[in-house]
């Protein structure tokens, strides 16, 4: 049986760690959406101010690890110092890089 809407934001917001703020809206195509949104970073936002910096992938799985990974080098680029269950994925978050790069060419 696949996991509630609930428990996978429980699962992600206890992943991301006290920095993030996570959401899952429902995607056109009725998939999950994640959003991870970082407490602390402000990103210049055209023509209205600024807004905190944020990821949003759609799909079930694909779109919770695509999410995770950028909050990942989020997390290690502008807060080397936080602290959050995710980031014992930094290795895998890279080869998953590594792997989209090497398929564009």
């Amino acid at each position: 049986m696949p996991a509630s809407r609930s428990a996978r934001l429980r699962k992600a917001s206890a992943e991301a760690g006290a920095l993030a703020v996570v959401r899952i809206d429902l995607s056109p195509d009725d998939s999950y959406a994640y959003k991870i949104s970082c407490t602390q970073c402000e990103v210049p936002r055209p023509g209205t101010g600024t807004r905190a910096w944020s990821t949003r992938r759609p799909g079930e799985d694909n779109g919770y690890m695509a999410a995770m990974d950028r909050w990942i080098f989020h997390l290690t680029s502008r807060h080397p110092d936080a602290e959050a269950p995710c980031l014992t994925y930094l290795d895998q978050a890279r080869a998953r890089l590594q792997e989209r790069r090497d398929a564009q060419g």
